[in-house]
C-alpha cells in the first residue's frame, strides 16, 4: 500500500508541476513571485531561481501534504505519499535544468528536450509538463514537435556543434538552429 501511495505522491507532482506552469507560470503573467521568475527563466533559458528557494518551497510542500494526508491515512500512507510528490519535485527540478544545459544520454531525455524547448521555441501556451506530456493529453495543451526551431541566441551550448554554430549532427532530426553564428556571413 506504501508503494502504492508513493506512486500517487510522484503521479501528483506531476499534475501540480503542470497546474503551476501553466497557471501560474504564464497564467499570471509576472504578477507573482513564481511568475516572474518563471518568466525570466523564458527571457533567459539559463537563469533558473537560486537552489535555496526551490529547498523553501519542497520543505514547505512536505510540511502542508503531510499535515493534510497524515490525519487522513496516517503516517505511513501519508508520508509515502509525500516523499514520492517531494522526489519527483526533486527529479523535476534535475530534468528541467539538464534539458537547457545537458546533451541528450538517452531516448527520455531526448524526448524531454525536445518536449520542452517546443514550449520555450514553439508555442509558450503549450506543452506544460517538463517531465511528462500526460496532463498536455489530459488538459488538450500538448504539441508534437517535428524540428522545434531554436534562435541561435538562445540555443543551447549542447545543442552547437562547436566548430559551425549549427546544430550538431546528432541532433539534426530533432532541432533547427534560426538565425546566424556570429561571423557567419
Amino acid at each position: 500500500m506504501n508503494v502504492v501511495a508513493f506512486a500517487l505522491g510522484a503521479l501528483g507532482w506531476t499534475l501540480a508541476e503542470y497546474v503551476i506552469h501553466r497557471f501560474d507560470g504564464h497564467g499570471m503573467k509576472g504578477k507573482t513571485r513564481f511568475s516572474r521568475e518563471h518568466l525570466a527563466h523564458h527571457a533567459d533559458p539559463t537563469y533558473f531561481a537560486p537552489t535555496r528557494d526551490k529547498l523553501i518551497a519542497a520543505s514547505i510542500a512536505a510540511t502542508v501534504l503531510l499535515a493534510l494526508t497524515v490525519p487522513l491515512v496516517g503516517w505511513g500512507l501519508g508520508g509515502a505519499f509525500t516523499l514520492g510528490f517531494v522526489l519527483m519535485y526533486g527529479t523535476y527540478e534535475v530534468v528541467h535544468r539538464r534539458i537547457h544545459t545537458h546533451a541528450p544520454p538517452h531516448a527520455y531525455a531526448r524526448w524531454a528536450r525536445r518536449h520542452h524547448l517546443q514550449h520555450h521555441h514553439g508555442n509558450p501556451g503549450l506543452n506544460h509538463g517538463v517531465t511528462t506530456s500526460l496532463w498536455d493529453h489530459v488538459f488538450g495543451t500538448y504539441q508534437a514537435a517535428d524540428v522545434v526551431k531554436v534562435p541561435y541566441r538562445r540555443a543551447p551550448q549542447w545543442l552547437r556543434d562547436p566548430e559551425t554554430g549549427r546544430v550538431a549532427e546528432p541532433y539534426a532530426a530533432d532541432f533547427a538552429i534560426l538565425g546566424r553564428a556570429p561571423g557567419e556571413a
